[in-house]
């Protein structure tokens, strides 16, 4: 009988792999749990804060060499990367032994009663050594929780009530908005302060919407431009009024100068002191 070979965290050793199922093409997901596996998976690659992390959605986790693996929905497991020969079997999957490690973070989504989240994956999950267990349950299939979080102390996961992941610097968080064209409540991750991580359509959606800011910035500068040079030719166009106003104003008191000179010449040449009148 050949003996169980199960990988600690302080045991890591490359068992024969050869007869390892590492995938079975057995579709099982639904919509709605398939699409929230993307986002969250989805929102890592794009605005996650890690170097270097692995980030995966229904692949499968190895931890021993005569068991099968436990396939989370999602995993994140940081400071890893994934094999450049990632067609080889040894590198199809997450096996502990290669990587080194357990991943930080598994997360189920709840479909129906008969998923065993809160059971045999809870136990398996902590034997395999995940810092973090998230259940998320949208339709309340295992009781009134909707989100539950785990945290591994020791051998044993124990309820919090945080949803702050502090060995991952990042938490999750309940959403309610629109994605891929449906609207719902969706687990998310977001920073210390609430801030979800963006998918790449949402970074594109910011993009479009700060450059459109953009645009009507250039455009009210534009129009600001455009009046301050309309108002510049107005003072100027006031201006050239005023001088030739007073032009005309110099021009008025020379020809009176001229018509009282030639009045006083005129009553001098008829004996008359036009001083004197």
């Amino acid at each position: 009988m050949s003996e169980q070979a199960v990988i600690t965290k302080t045991d890591y050793w490359e068992p024969d792999v050869s007869n390892l199922v590492t995938e079975d093409d057995t579709p099982v997901d639904n919509f709605c749990s398939e699409k929230q596996q993307r986002f969250l998976a989805n929102s890592v690659y794009n605005s996650g804060p890690w170097q270097t992390f692995v980030a995966a959605a229904n692949v499968g986790i190895f931890y021993s060499s005569e068991e099968p693996a436990i396939v989370p929905d999602v995993f994140l497991s940081l400071d890893v990367t994934v094999p450049e020969d990632w067609w080889k079997k040894q590198n199809r999957c997450y096996m502990v032994w290669k990587f080194k490690k357990p991943p930080e973070v598994a997360i189920e989504i709840v479909s129906n009663k008969s998923g065993e989240e809160l059971g045999e994956k809870l136990n398996i999950y902590a034997k395999v050594g995940v810092t973090y267990y998230i259940v998320y349950d949208p339709s309340q299939q295992l009781g009134e929780k909707v989100l539950r979080v785990y945290e591994l102390r020791g051998m044993r996961y124990y309820e919090t009530n945080q949803t702050w992941l502090d060995k991952v610097g990042q938490g999750v968080t309940l959403w309610s908005g629109v994605f891929e064209g449906r609207h719902d409540v969706w687990l998310r991750w977001c920073d210390r302060e609430g801030n979800v991580l963006l998918t790449g359509s949402e970074i594109g959606e910011q993009e479009k919407q700060r450059a459109e800011q953009e645009k009507q910035r250039a455009e009210q500068e534009k129009q600001r431009a455009e009046q301050e040079k309309q108002r510049a030719e107005q003072a100027e166009q006031r201006a050239s009024l005023a001088e030739s106003q007073l032009e005309q104003t110099s021009d008025q008191l020379e020809q009176e100068k001229q018509r009282t000179q030639l009045l006083a010449e005129r009553l001098l040449a008829l004996g008359i002191d036009p001083d004197s009148l």
